[in-house]
Order: C-alpha cells, then sequence, then structure tokens
C-alpha cells in the first residue's frame, strides 16, 4: 500500500460508498502544471467514476460555479487540483478533509470546492507563478495524475456490477 492510500484511508474515517462521492477535477490542458486535474479526471472517468473535469470538458476558474451547481448536494465531492508549492514537495500529493481553493497559486479568489480534497505540487510558488505553471515538467504532472488515480481505485474500487452497468 502507497503512501497516498494510507493518507487517504487514515483521514477518511466514515464508510462512504463509492455512489456517494463525485470527483471534481480542477485544471485546464491549457497549462501543462494546471492540467494534473483533468488528467485525473479523464483516467476515473474513462474507468466509469462519476466526475467532473476532464481534458475534454475542464473544470476551470471560468466555469467552476456552474460545473459545481450540477452536482446533486447529498454527493461528497472529492476535489482534485494541482498547487505551488516549496521546491522539497515538488511531485508530492496530500489528502486532506475540507475543500480545497482553486487559483489560490495564483492569488486568485475562487469558489472553495469539495468535503476532501488531494492536491499536487506540481512546481514552486514565489515568483511569476502563471509562467512556473506554464513550464512545469508534463512528464512530472503525468506521473502524478497516474500516482493519484492508481490511489483513488485502491481505495474506491469499482464492482464489476458497476463497470458492466456503466458500459
Amino acid at each position: 500500500m502507497n503512501d497516498l492510500v494510507r493518507e487517504i484511508k487514515g483521514i477518511l474515517t466514515d464508510d462512504i460508498s463509492l455512489n456517494d462521492i463525485t470527483f471534481v477535477c480542477i485544471g485546464t490542458d491549457r497549462s501543462t502544471g494546471d492540467s494534473l486535474g483533468p488528467l485525473v479526471g479523464t483516467n476515473l472517468s474513462q474507468l466509469g467514476y462519476d466526475v467532473i473535469g476532464t481534458l475534454h470538458e475542464p473544470c476551470h476558474a471560468v466555469n467552476l460555479d456552474e460545473m459545481i451547481e450540477k452536482i446533486p448536494s447529498e454527493k461528497i465531492i472529492i476535489a482534485i487540483d494541482a498547487s505551488l508549492g516549496d521546491y522539497t514537495n515538488v511531485g508530492k500529493v496530500r489528502f486532506g478533509k475540507g475543500p480545497l481553493k482553486p487559483g489560490a497559486g495564483l492569488q486568485k479568489e475562487l469558489t472553495p470546492v469539495g468535503d476532501y480534497h488531494v492536491a499536487g505540487v506540481v512546481n514552486v510558488s514565489g515568483f511569476m507563478e502563471y509562467f512556473v505553471l506554464q513550464n512545469t515538467r508534463l512528464s512530472l504532472v503525468i506521473d502524478m495524475a497516474a500516482r493519484i488515480t492508481d490511489a483513488i481505485t485502491c481505495v474506491f474500487p469499482l464492482a464489476l456490477a458497476e463497470v458492466a452497468v456503466s458500459e
């Protein structure tokens, strides 16, 4: 079991059914660093998970409020987004209880999202954040998206019956 799986299982104390969850994957493919959320969303969507925010239909700063309005109020939201941080944390992913604040790394005031959140540190903060996000290594973001997807599928496996119904 990897560290992210342990972290998720340690924070999720309630027995949550996958049917109760919507994953909101925030970001855009127009910026390499900001594509973490849509990459995870695309991966999860292709597997049959309930997802808002993919490469083809992104959930980003412009449409965030509109997208989250579509989610039924009884759903538990797990928000997934890229973040900036200290250089020693680049490549690390954290899971937490409570909403994340999309756009915080770029000093944007957007609606907080999620009952739980996954944030991946894709690059360093502190100077020219927009430029830093634009110049983040795609290989790092793809590897992080795969790790997040693997952790989610480990913690919330799809039952064979659910997969068969969604096809």
